[in-house]
């Protein structure tokens, strides 16, 4: 009995999320991204700078026959051809952290962000660390980076990759909800990726994916991330610029949230500029300046907006 009530609610939030993503899209999008739904995504690696030279690794993954190809919006993120997943992971160069395996989706925030060396920068929902310690590299380890998790688990995770990346020098880890952290703190750049429903990468043949996907989930997700958003523009330095980023592409957890933040709190979306950004496989928005990612077998889908207060 619980099996067929199981299946009919499985059912019900698959026709939930084809409704929602029709009504969006429209045919058309929705085929492109039910295709993406579909692929087996590529295996895909940061080359950690804190650690390793990127021509080294280059060289070294030639050396062992690994095969790969680059992007154009990045130097150190690579498409791996011919390895799995658990294969790169008994590698020395990502046992000793000098690669680090994530999703060509989520490299992009710490890019469009920019950050610089000695600013004070808040990564508000940091684990398990894949942009906490990118950003870290991108400073050259000389910023000032909080990143805060408030699972006691995934905290852990966090301390983990932060120092297996030796990040640790420049990543002050707080286990912390990021929407209780004390308006008395102030910070140069913000890196919200909220918590989301993940309907950017949802695995259609993995029986349980709508068990977890559910209409509930996301209107949870969108009331973390208007409570997050807003905390986090209330301790931005005025003038100075966060990125909101989520791994869904449904525009009541992306626009929604930002337009209805933006009606209380004066702040304007800056137009996102990334060389190789028309590499990327976007689907339409509905804020300009913003972009969403459709899912394929290179990249999750991603909605990722750059905010400025005023």
């Amino acid at each position: 009995m619980e099996n067929m009530s199981d299946n009919k609610n499985a059912n019900d939030n698959k026709e939930f999320l084809k409704s929602i993503l029709m009504k969006q899209y429209g045919e058309a999008d929705l085929e492109k991204i039910y295709k993406g739904y579909d692929s087996e995504r590529a295996v895909t690696l940061r080359i950690n700078t804190i650690k390793a030279n990127k021509d080294d690794i280059k060289t070294k993954l030639k050396n062992k026959n690994i095969e790969f190809s680059e992007v154009s919006w990045s130097d150190i993120a690579l498409i791996i051809k011919n390895k799995t997943k658990k294969e790169l992971q008994e590698l020395e160069m990502y046992e000793n952290g000098e690669i680090y395996l994530q999703s060509l989706s989520s490299m992009l925030p710490p890019i469009i962000m920019q950050p610089q060396p000695n600013e004070d920068i808040l990564d508000m929902a940091a684990a398990p660390g894949g942009k906490t310690t990118q950003i870290a590299a991108l400073t050259n380890n000389l910023a000032h980076i909080t990143a805060c998790e408030l699972n006691v688990i995934r905290a852990e995770r966090l301390r983990y990759n932060v120092e297996k990346q030796g990040a640790n020098s420049s990543v002050y880890v707080m286990q912390k909800d990021s929407r209780n952290i004390d308006d008395f703190f102030s910070f140069d750049r913000i890196l919200l990726d909220a918590p989301c429903s993940g309907s950017g990468t949802l695995n259609l043949n993995d029986n349980n994916t709508f068990k977890y996907f559910t209409p509930k989930l996301v209107e949870k997700s969108s009331k973390t991330q208007l409570s997050l958003l807003k905390k986090a523009l209330n301790i931005l330095k005025t003038g100075k610029e966060l990125i909101y980023s989520t791994c869904s592409i449904l525009s009541c957890e992306n626009e929604d949230i930002i337009n209805k933040v933006l009606q209380t709190v004066k702040a304007e979306i800056v137009p996102i500029e990334l060389s190789g950004k028309e590499d990327l496989p976007l689907l339409p928005v509905k804020l300009d300046g913003t972009i969403c990612v459709c899912p394929n077998e290179l990249y999750e889908g991603f909605f990722i907006a750059k905010i400025r207060k005023i």
